[in-house]
């Protein structure tokens, strides 16, 4: 898994500061959560980690991200490669104008994975989620038999670590937009996984999401930081104590603590942190 660290690093949007000089590293193999009050940046941050704040007009960027000590914000960093390998989990999710089926095999298919490939992506699957069955004997054994099985296969594997697989096996065809939101949710990060990422960057990805649909994503990150570095946004404190292992508190785009999520959250060091924890700042 790679190590982040980010050095220095400011943002703004025209004249407006947004990010002020931060400098932290992210636990590798961990679920980060980045809390704070709306506005204080926590989407800036996170969307920094892999370039995609430049999409946003006038933006500026100072400061190092630094993944296994490349910094990503080099002239030549390859940011193509840099989105494969830290995938990112939207607030809303956004499935392609397609069927389920084709939403997660679209990503391998533009990488040109396919055949042997495709099988040895799926035995590095297994191989790093020994606990969970995401390729059965007996669907192994049907890929061998049919046209687009290795295919198939992938899609499986990939439904199955997301924790969808048995609810749209057999509508695999179906249009993706005529699943619930909590189902496209899950759909979206089969499609993450599916291109291979190392780090999951997932803003707010509950938060449009009814209490059961929530839980069962809270439980696939509690099941995936084996094999990931996760990095969520999160409004909800109640959730960053359920699953984060570390934590980041910013206020007004400033860092004000980090570190252990049990520390940050129930024993804060910081008098701004305290007043956030308690509500008394939202």
């Amino acid at each position: 898994m790679p190590h982040i660290s980010i050095r220095n690093l400011k943002v703004s949007y025209g004249a407006h500061n947004v990010l002020k000089d931060i400098t932290v590293d992210i636990p590798d193999g961990q679920i980060t959560a980045i809390i704070g009050p709306s506005g204080c940046g926590k989407t800036t941050l996170l969307k920094s980690l892999n370039r995609l704040i430049e999409l946003q007009e006038e933006v500026k960027v100072n400061g190092k991200v630094l993944i296994d000590g490349d910094n990503v914000y080099d002239p030549q960093a390859d940011i193509l490669s840099l989105r494969k390998k830290v995938g990112f989990l939207s607030q809303k999710p956004c499935p392609l104008p397609m069927s389920i089926y084709d939403n997660i095999a679209f990503g391998p298919r533009i990488h040109g994975v396919k055949g042997k490939q495709i099988l040895e992506q799926i035995e590095e699957l297994e191989k790093h989620c020994p606990n969970n069955e995401v390729c059965p004997a007996n669907t192994r054994n049907t890929a061998r038999t049919h046209k687009n099985g290795e295919m198939d296969l992938l899609v499986e594997c990939y439904l199955r670590l997301a924790g969808l697989w048995d609810e749209v096996k057999d509508r695999l065809r179906m249009p993706a937009s005529k699943l619930s939101v909590g189902q496209q949710q899950r759909l979206a990060l089969a499609r993450t996984l599916s291109v291979k990422p190392e780090v999951i960057l997932a803003d707010e990805p509950t938060s449009s999401l009814d209490p059961v649909s929530a839980r069962l994503i809270e439980e696939q990150f509690q099941m995936l930081k084996q094999n990931y570095t996760i990095v969520l946004v999160t409004h909800t404190l109640r959730q960053a104590r359920r699953i984060a292992d570390h934590a980041i508190f910013l206020y007004l785009g400033e860092m004000i603590e980090q570190g252990p999520a049990s520390k940050v959250l129930c024993a804060p060091c910081e008098a701004k942190t305290c007043a956030y924890i308690s509500g008394e700042i939202s």
